[in-house]
């Protein structure tokens, strides 16, 4: 009887199992918990200090940074991706890109605030959302989109990346509605639509997490789509600042970790 081939062996499920199965699976698991312990207690509007605590650890940082974390070793060790196509690039590029995001998002906030020349009302918004944009950027396209793609990479870019951006910004609209109420009392699905399109192109642009995370962050707070214009910065407890700023640390650990045990060699080959 033949053995199993290296690859078999140490990858015992189909390329639709690991890549599109497990993925959508884990999906499925933040997403109920968003709604869950975010989107039902209107979190969002009411940032209880114990409430988002909960939420920023067992939602955001485990079954949103952790789970994805898991799945894309895998996917590491398979060779379906790398460490750029996570968005997960060096910190160089990493600090050009969220300077250059930072730039023009501070343009568009001078222009366009809802809150005015209230910048701390606005600063505090962006620290409110942070922790589930966060994980919806490690789900939705970190995670979710690299797999998608790898999946129908055999197809070429031209079904690659539309398939990427299509299913990764339906993924982030259903989060975003799950997470905030009033998006779905009201059925406008306007805006997360196109901060979900706009996000998916950045990202497999630039390939960068951070970058993208500022880029939905800003767009969500400029829109009103997570937070209402009646906001203020009053209404967020020290305890819901260190919870967002506990998210950051673990995404950051999570960058850390990647780059000192994963390495992409680009293998230069002769004529």
């Amino acid at each position: 009887m033949p053995s199993p081939s290296p690859d078999t062996a140490s990858n015992p499920y189909s390329p639709a199992v690991r890549l599109l199965v497990i993925p959508l699976l884990v999906y499925l698991a933040w997403l109920l918990e968003t709604f869950l312990l975010a989107g039902m207690p209107r979190l969002l509007e009411e940032p209880d200090p114990v409430a988002f605590f909960v939420y920023t650890i067992i939602s955001s940082i485990f079954t949103g940074m952790i789970l994805p974390l898991l799945c894309i070793r895998k996917a590491f060790l398979s060779g379906a991706v790398n460490m750029f196509q996570i968005g997960f690039s060096t910190a160089r590029r990493t600090l050009i890109l969220c300077a250059l995001t930072g730039i023009a998002g501070y343009a568009l906030v001078f222009l366009f605030s809802p809150y005015g020349p209230d910048r701390l009302a606005f600063a505090a918004a962006c620290f409110l959302v942070f922790p589930t944009v966060a994980s919806s950027v490690m789900v939705c396209w970190a995670l979710a989109g690299t797999h998608v793609q790898a999946f129908f990479r055999s197809g070429g870019a031209v079904l690659s990346i539309p398939t990427g951006v299509v299913t990764t910004s339906i993924l982030f609209t259903a989060a975003i509605v799950a997470v905030n109420p009033v998006i779905r009392m009201e059925g406008s699905l306007f805006w997360p639509v196109c901060i979900g399109i706009a996000a998916a192109l950045f990202f497999f642009a630039v390939r960068d997490v951070w970058a993208t995370v500022m880029v939905v962050t800003g767009l969500l707070v400029l829109s009103g789509t997570a937070v209402p214009a009646s906001f203020s910065w009053q209404a967020i407890s020290p305890a819901v600042w260190l919870s967002s700023l506990l998210a950051g640390a673990a995404l950051g650990a999570l960058h850390m970790y990647l780059h000192r045990n994963y390495t992409t060699i680009v293998v230069r080959t002769q004529d």
